[in-house]
């Protein structure tokens, strides 16, 4: 057995989605310092449209073909990176009006367009119906609010219940189904939703079962899809049409961490190709949708800071830099972790270097939470040096603080 004294520490995944040339990042085959340079300031978030391409086509080999993938903009809504994927995949989730703007600026079929969310403000449900887009319901009140606005307008909302099940995504960053949820309708109280939605002569078109997010457990996310599949199949009966739209959410995780493995998906597209023949055989009018956000931009995307300073404090170096948890409040530990964990992060001229040192790299604000990365080893760096972090695709700039401290906001770019 191994000694847990000299057991190898974890390390992150390797980086290696983003070519390096002599010991510099590219982003789409232009050096980072270059992508700086055009940006002309920094901190800033620089998205790679290769590397999204060839994670859509990757994943959609992996699945079986009938899947429908949606693109969940709350993951990253900049508009250049939503209409790059209203081009890649089959439909856009919403989560707001705002969004819904860009969405459909974009150039987004509205026929394949979903909202979710918890609280939708009147204004919004009649947005939404005038769209001509896909309403997730999640409270009775939606129900007749909605039949409200189909008068008003003269045609029928097209709607879909979310249904919070009673069970959730096992080993997910985030839990959004089973025990008590403000997303969706009880599974329990689901039929009588139905029958007031039929009663109201909405457009019943099928479910949303959303139950986690950031999972790398195939197994565990297989093992909601296929409760999820069976729960919408036991509600379809107390419908009063046929379910045309099973969204079974996506949960699909990244590694940020070290010690994190990437997902197997050749697991989840055989549990999907059970999934497709028995819809096929017992929901034969349903379309099994797949809503992903993080697992398609995350790992394209690189927030890009400048060192100001090196300081030394009682034996510890501190790289100082221009961005902080203001523009990523997620590296900074900031945003959902309990145990604070670095991100991969690189110094981005020095990436063929090998005299390391140990150090922490801080942002600008005046707060001890300003913390991008605690005690890591990197290449000895310079003031002047580009930080780079990786795996930042994904709630980054749009989930961050940016007014905090009156600091200038990030930029964001698609390369």
């Amino acid at each position: 057995m191994t000694n847990s004294a000299t057991r190898t520490p974890p390390v992150h995944v390797p980086m290696t989605h983003f070519a390096e040339v002599n010991g510099e990042l590219m982003i789409n085959r232009l050096p980072l310092s270059r992508v700086a340079a055009r940006v002309g300031q920094t901190p800033f978030y620089a998205y790679d449209r290769s590397i999204i391409q060839t994670r859509v086509a990757k994943l959609r080999a992996a699945l079986p073909n009938g899947i429908k993938l949606h693109y969940a903009m709350k993951a990253n809504p900049m508009p250049a990176v939503v209409g790059l994927m209203a081009e890649l995949v089959d439909g856009i989730d919403v989560a707001s009006a705002g969004e819904l703007k860009v969405a459909l600026d974009s150039g987004a079929n509205p026929h394949e367009i979903s909202f979710a969310g918890p609280g939708k403000r009147d204004t919004e449900l009649r947005q939404s119906v005038a769209a001509g887009i896909l309403v997730n319901i999640e409270s009775f009140r939606e129900v007749g609010l909605l039949a409200a606005i189909s008068e008003e307008l003269g045609y029928p909302a097209r709607v879909a219940v979310r249904v919070n099940p009673e069970f959730e995504l096992k080993g997910s960053g985030m839990k959004m189904g089973g025990g008590p949820k403000p997303f969706g309708v009880d599974a329990e109280r689901v039929p009588q939703l139905l029958t007031e939605i039929g009663a109201a002569g909405l457009e019943f078109e099928g479910f949303h079962l959303f139950t986690g997010s950031q999972n790398l457990k195939a197994e565990a996310i297989c093992e909601a899809q296929q409760n999820s599949w069976a729960l919408a199949r036991r509600l379809a009966d107390h419908a009063l049409s046929p379910v045309r739209s099973l969204n079974l959410g996506g949960g699909f995780g990244i590694p940020y961490f070290p010690g994190e493995q990437r997902l197997d998906l050749a697991t989840i597209g055989d549990n999907l190709n059970v999934l497709i023949e028995r819809t096929a055989s017992e929901m034969p009018q349903a379309k099994i949708v797949l809503e992903l956000g993080r697992y398609l931009v995350g790992e394209a995307g690189l927030y890009v800071t400048r060192i100001i300073d090196r300081k030394e404090s009682r034996g510890l170096t501190y790289l100082v830099v221009d961005g902080g948890l203001n523009h990523h409040l997620s590296a900074s530990g900031n945003f959902g972790q309990v145990l604070r964990k670095n991100y991969p992060v690189s110094i981005n001229n020095r990436t063929d270097k090998h005299n390391n040192e140990t150090v922490s790299i801080v942002g600008p604000l005046c707060t001890p939470l300003d913390l991008l990365a605690d005690r890591i080893t990197l290449p000895k760096a310079e003031i002047g040096d580009l930080v780079v972090i990786f795996q930042s695709g994904a709630y980054g700039a749009s989930a961050s603080p940016q007014g905090f401290l009156g600091h200038p906001v990030v930029l964001e770019v698609l390369v």
